[in-house]
C-alpha cells in the first residue's frame, strides 16, 4: 500500500502522540527491535512528563519490545490487536509486562 506509513516516522511521531498526564510518576527506558522490511532498533525513555525516541541500542531497559516491522504497525494501525499479537508470539517482551500493558494508555495511537 503506497500510502502506508513507514515504521522510522512512527517513532519519529511518538513524542507528539505522548499523553503526560497518562504517565505521571513513570521512570521507562523501552528497548525497540524491529525485524523484517523495516528492521531497526530504537529506545524510547519515558521520564519527567516527557518522551524521547533515538535509534540504537541500551543496556539497562526497563522491557524490550521485538517484532517484525509489518507487525508493528499492524498493531499500531489497529489491523492487529496487541494481546492476540502477543499470544500468537508475533510480539515478544522481555522485562517489566505491565509496563507493556500500560504502553497503550500513554500514546495517542490513532
Amino acid at each position: 500500500m503506497a500510502d502506508e506509513i513507514m515504521v522510522q516516522e512512527l517513532m519519529k511521531r511518538m513524542p507528539k502522540a505522548f499523553i503526560p498526564e497518562a504517565a505521571k510518576g513513570v521512570n521507562a527506558v523501552i528497548q525497540y527491535k524491529l525485524t523484517g522490511a523495516e528492521a531497526g532498533e530504537w529506545v524510547v525513555t519515558i521520564r519527567d512528563g516527557a518522551c524521547t525516541v533515538e535509534t540504537g541500542t541500551v543496556e539497562n531497559q526497563s522491557m524490550t519490545l521485538m517484532a517484525d516491522s509489518q507487525d508493528y504497525k499492524d498493531i499500531i494501525s489497529g489491523k492487529l490487536d496487541a494481546m492476540a499479537a502477543f499470544m500468537q508470539q508475533k510480539v515478544k517482551l522481555t522485562g517489566n509486562l505491565n509496563l507493556a500493558l500500560a504502553l497503550t494508555k500513554y500514546f495517542k495511537l490513532r
